[in-house]
Order: C-alpha cells, then sequence, then structure tokens
C-alpha cells in the first residue's frame, strides 16, 4: 500500500449526548479529498437513534437552539446498521488509503470507529484518525489549548463555508480548512510553494 496516495477522509456527526451507545449519533457526513484538494466523492445519513438509548440533557438544551440543524438531521432517518454499511463500503471504494480527518477527530472519531464495530464492520481507517486542530498546532507552533479557529489564518479558510451544524456541510468545511494547511505545509502538489498572503 505504500505507493498508494492517501485520500483524506473529512467528517463531522451530530449526536444527542457525549458518548456512543448511552447516546446516539444523529447524522454522519464525510467528504473525501484528494492530495492535490479535489473533493473525489461524499458521503451523508441520518441515523435512527440506537434503541434504549438516551439524550443528554445539557446537548439537548444546545439543540434547542439550533432548531433548523435538529430538524435537518431528523429528515429521512435510516437504521444506523445499514448505513454504517454503507459508509464503511462507500470509503473502501475510493481509491487511495483513507485517512480520517476530523476536528475535533477525538469526538467524531470516537462516535463512528464505535458505530462501524457495533455493527460488525471492520474500520476501514483502522483505529487512528488524524486531528485538524493538532496539525494546526504543529503548524503555528502555538499550545494546544491556544490553537483556535479565530487565531488560525485566515488565508485557510478562504472559501469556505460557514459552519453550521449540518453534518455534510461542515465536514467539506473542515476539509477545505485541512487541504489549505496540508499545502501550506507539504507544497502544492505540483512543487511549487503556495502564497502565504494574509
Amino acid at each position: 500500500m505504500a505507493d498508494k496516495e492517501e485520500v483524506y477522509v473529512s467528517v463531522d456527526i451530530e449526536a444527542d449526548g457525549p458518548i456512543p451507545g448511552p447516546y446516539s449519533m444523529l447524522s454522519l457526513g464525510a467528504a473525501a479529498f484528494s492530495r492535490d484538494g479535489t473533493m473525489v466523492g461524499t458521503f451523508s445519513a441520518n441515523l435512527d437513534a440506537l434503541p434504549g438509548a438516551g439524550q443528554d440533557p445539557d446537548t439537548m438544551r444546545w439543540w434547542g437552539g439550533q432548531k433548523e440543524a435538529w430538524e435537518a438531521c431528523r429528515k429521512d432517518l435510516q437504521d444506523p446498521k445499514k448505513a454504517m454499511g454503507e459508509f464503511v463500503g462507500w470509503v473502501k471504494g475510493l481509491r487511495g488509503i483513507p485517512v480520517f480527518v476530523g476536528y475535533p477527530a477525538g469526538f467524531d472519531f470516537t462516535f463512528v470507529y464505535w458505530y462501524i464495530v457495533y455493527f460488525g464492520h471492520e474500520s476501514p481507517f483502522s483505529f487512528s484518525a488524524l486531528d485538524i486542530k493538532t496539525y494546526a498546532m504543529a503548524l503555528l507552533k502555538t499550545p494546544y489549548r491556544g490553537t483556535v479557529k479565530k487565531k488560525m489564518p485566515r488565508r485557510w479558510f478562504t472559501g469556505c463555508s460557514k459552519h453550521k451544524h449540518l453534518a455534510l456541510l461542515d465536514a467539506i468545511e473542515q476539509g477545505e480548512i485541512f487541504i489549505a494547511m496540508l499545502n501550506e505545509n507539504l507544497g502544492a502538489k505540483d512543487g511549487t510553494a503556495p502564497e502565504k498572503g494574509t
């Protein structure tokens, strides 16, 4: 597999609680990007709640202020087992070695990995994920807790849409940010250095 290029799968999820199992993943959105920044595919599914799972009161209070996003993630619900099988199949069908990219990866990957394994599938990402915030920390040479979006260079956000808590749109947005960071760190695919304007 060493001769295959990586494909960066930016994933965003919405949930009704802080951890999977007692609570449910409500929506899963993913956008796959090639090394040159081309978006090569997307995946999106809204999921039924897990049988017997609850809803975290703090999370639901937050959802109370996100009525449009809540309504969007409760439409066209799919059985989670079926949806995760389709997601794994979609990832495996991508050309290249899939790399899970998240912001924060610790939250999104926890839900996605748990759901993949719980419903009887093998993770196409193995058990690792790339965290955008950690990548930004390394690029900017800033403390982790101080590495927040409002302190990141505006050039990384050029052309990106505003975060909306809609899983697919947010996955696309954070994937575009990551590609901008990747190009700045490694140089453009053709070997030229990217512009470093403010």
